[in-house]
């Protein structure tokens, strides 16, 4: 995150926006924008079958011989150094086969971070792993034991003894804002934006609003804990790992122990839930570390309180919004301040500031956040980082600056509508929100919503409604590749190393590849989650589905270029050139003449050939410099508010979305629920409780954590505009991370609309209400 960054950045878009529009990727639509057949049906997950029946393996049920079980030792202080460690019980104790210490780990150095620099990156923390005596944060990693059981494992680490001598840490958030540090860039964006005279704006607006939101730090909690089974073959290398970064990870560990790219294999075919936590984090590396010591396979699965303490989770914010409006609504100034907690040794800022930059226009801005250095567990990315709480202070204020306006809030927010990007100037890729609020707001019955709050009543409880707007920028990664193999029966086989963590990448991929194959989906498969396949793209920040749709396109490009120069001169094809064909009816066609056309399986017998196989890359995601594209939502909740007790009950929610191309409806309603399910965690229960004293977090467990149960969640309605991206392969972007967007505001608007108290610090707790 640096000057020199955003110098890089600057130059590029500015080239981009000499170069013809029809040299660069997205300049022009994807053929099969508008081709609908195996694409936008809804097809049942590939791997359904193998998961309901208990055939599905993940990391931490890969039998080995001779395995042996980890656990981890985690520091209680929260700075300081290690001044006496005491494993002489814990060695003999019974079934240990192993203590792992910084006095025996072999020397390695650190990953390289995860970053827009470096996106083939995989480190979440630049802090050595078991290399010194140093104690950075409270539960950092101060030895492992190894042990024939995991409940002899467990047991000896009990007995391991541990003394300190501590050190002055930095743990209160208050504290920190006085030596906080202000990057020069988030992300591929500038992180200072001034335009105009916001200040002055604001104070001769009409209208106002200027209010301070803070949202707590969050924990990930997937259903799957963080775990890894782990075997030297001699000098090779091979983990089986719960991640979402495999390509990435091989490629890491490779470095860290000296190895070649090719003798290190990562596997992952099932993840069960990421949201961004299922990177490369100190356990593998504990894990491959004491494999090699004890020449024996190693299983680690990191307990609950274990991934509290040493995988990070969403930073904690301090949010100043504020907004000027002149007499007709239109935004005179807006202002998106603040903190949110970035650690030196960190790579994942959560970058909440961004938000403000695209979804509405106003006369001026100021924008700018602010990094606090504490020692804590380095934070990392989780489902929409810093969208999903910058969105929150951002539309609350919008819903505030409407009702001290007296007008609707949807009404409010079409007037501020932009039609371009309100900071770079550039015209939108595409973007119907309007169009998503209308429908939205028709279908939940918008219209009986009450202006004035504690209108409506049933008994004890008070009842109301809110709305928000959601967005969360499009990303593609560069380097994805698949290898495509057409057989000489008509069959493919598609291969990459990408990951499937439970959103249907397979099953979406197949259906993709149908269309642009002309095949039927049960001709094709996919295999994923092995390093050894062709790089695939990291599962991250909603990008995995374009960057491999963008690969597959590529593959097949090459894979008719083979064809027609397979097919000879005796043929209906000769003389057609790739621009004058497709890949259609199970083989290739003249696109002029649909006559001409003759079928895979004839091709490839008449050239003798059993197969042919090709590999294509995305490419360097240029659109998205080019083109300011992003997903947006209008998300609806009507909820109640129990006078007596404070209590919330959401009854129903809505999510109108509009995010391209929808390649499957059953998948992509999950994904939107799913995030919308996440984002009422974040408004209604979830909370890191961290005590400054030490550095601790003291609800490391599902018991003291409150995530939303069954109970909690109410009725999800999701519909979408369904209107193609033209700048991107297929006209889709992501769709993992838009549905939290919005939710937690819409949730806190109506909260205040059933009983006119505003909440601005979340979650919002039965003492907020009372």
């Amino acid at each position: 995150m640096s000057r020199i960054q955003n110098g890089i950045f600057s130059s590029v878009r500015t080239v981009l926006g000499w170069v013809p529009e029809q040299w660069l990727p997205g300049g022009k639509p994807d053929p099969l924008i508008e081709y609908r057949a195996a694409v936008g049906r809804q097809d049942s997950r590939r791997d359904g079958p193998l998961k309901v029946s208990g055939e599905a393996r993940y990391a931490a049920e890969v039998p080995m011989e001779r395995l042996s079980y980890a656990v981890l030792v985690h520091s209680t202080i929260a700075r300081g150094e290690i001044i006496r460690l005491d494993t002489v019980a814990a060695e003999k104790a019974p079934g240990v086969v192993l203590v792992l210490t910084h006095r025996n780990m072999p020397r390695i150095s650190t990953p390289a971070l995860i970053g827009v620099s470096n996106v083939s990156a995989a480190g979440n923390s630049s802090l050595p792993v078991l290399q010194d005596a140093e104690i950075s944060y409270n539960g950092q990693i101060v030895a492992a034991v190894l042990a024939e059981t995991q409940e002899q494992a467990d047991h000896a680490a009990s007995l391991i003894h541990v003394d300190y001598i501590t050190q002055e840490a930095s743990t209160c958030f208050e504290a920190a804002k006085a030596h906080a540090k202000t990057p020069a860039s988030l992300q591929m964006d500038k992180n200072h934006v001034s335009i105009g005279d916001a200040p002055g704006e604001l104070a001769r607006a009409a209208y106002r609003v200027d209010n301070i939101y803070r949202t707590q730090g969050q924990n990930h909690n997937a259903l799957e804990l963080h775990a890894c089974t782990v075997a030297w073959e001699g000098e090779n290398l091979v983990v089986h790992d719960a991640t979402q970064m495999i390509a990435s990870s091989a490629k890491a560990l490779a470095k860290l122990f000296g190895l070649k790219k090719e003798q290190v294999r990562v596997l992952s075919p099932h993840v069960g839930g990421g949201f961004g936590a299922k990177g490369l984090w100190d356990h593998q590396i504990v894990a491959v570390a004491a494999s090699r010591l004890a020449g024996r396979p190693v299983r680690l699965v990191l307990s609950r309180e274990s991934v509290y303490r040493i995988v990070g989770g969403r930073s904690p914010t301090e949010q100043r919004v504020a907004i000027g409006a002149d007499e007709e609504g239109r935004f005179t100034a807006l202002m998106h301040t603040g903190y949110s907690v970035m650690p030196s040794y960190g790579a994942c800022p959560e970058a909440f500031s961004l938000c403000a930059r695209a979804q509405y226009r106003a006369r001026s801005f100021e924008i700018v956040q602010h990094h606090l250095d504490l020692n804590v567990a380095p934070y990392t990315f989780m489902r929409a980082p810093g969208e999903a709480v910058g969105n929150f202070a951002l539309e609350c204020a919008i819903d505030e600056l409407a009702h001290k306006m007296g007008i609707d809030p949807i009404e409010l927010r079409r007037r501020n509508d932009p039609d371009r990007h309100p900071i770079h100037g550039d015209p939108f890729s595409q973007r119907a929100l309007l169009e998503a609020y209308e429908k939205g707001a028709g279908r939940f019955g918008w219209h009986r919503r009450t202006a004035q709050p504690r209108m409506r009543r049933d008994g004890e409880w008070l009842i109301g409604m809110g709305c928000a707007s959601g967005s969360y920028p499009y990303n593609r990664m560069p380097g994805a590749t698949v290898r495509l193999t057409l057989r000489s029966n008509g069959s493919v086989r598609i291969e990459s190393s990408a990951q499937d963590m439970g959103m249907g990448t397979a099953t979406a991929q197949v259906q993709h590849a149908a269309d642009r194959l002309g095949l039927p989906v049960k001709a094709i498969t996919f295999e994923i989650g092995d390093s050894a396949l062709p790089a695939g793209p990291p599962a991250f920040g909603s990008s995995q589905t374009v960057s491999l749709i963008k690969a597959v396109a590529a593959a097949a490009d090459k894979l008719l270029a083979e064809l027609l120069r397979l097919a000879g001169n005796d043929t209906p094809l000769a003389g057609l050139r790739p621009s004058d064909a497709r890949l259609v009816n199970e083989g290739v066609a003249s696109i002029a003449d649909a006559t001409r056309h003759e079928r895979y399986d004839s091709i490839l017998a008449r050239a003798a050939r059993e197969e042919v196989a090709v590999t294509g890359s995305g490419g360097m995601p240029t659109e998205m410099l080019r083109y300011p594209m992003h997903s947006s939502s209008a998300i609806f909740c009507e909820l109640r508010v129990s006078e007596a007790t404070g209590e919330v009950r959401v009854d129903r929610m809505l999510g109108a979305f509009d995010c391209g191309t929808i390649l499957n409806p059953k998948t992509a309603a999950s994904q939107f629920r799913g995030g919308m399910i996440m984002g009422l965690g974040l408004a209604l229960t979830e909370e890191t409780l961290f005590d400054e004293r030490n550095g601790r977090i003291m609800n490391a467990t599902l018991a003291d954590y409150h995530i939303p149960a069954h109970l909690d969640v109410p009725p999800i309605d999701v519909i979408w505009t369904g209107i193609p991206d033209p700048r991107a392969p297929l006209g889709a972007r992501g769709v993992g991370e838009i549905g939290i967007t919005g939710t937690t505001a819409a949730i806190t608007n109506a909260v205040f609309n059933a009983t006119g108290t505003r909440v601005r610090d979340l979650p919002i707790t039965l003492e907020k209400m009372l």
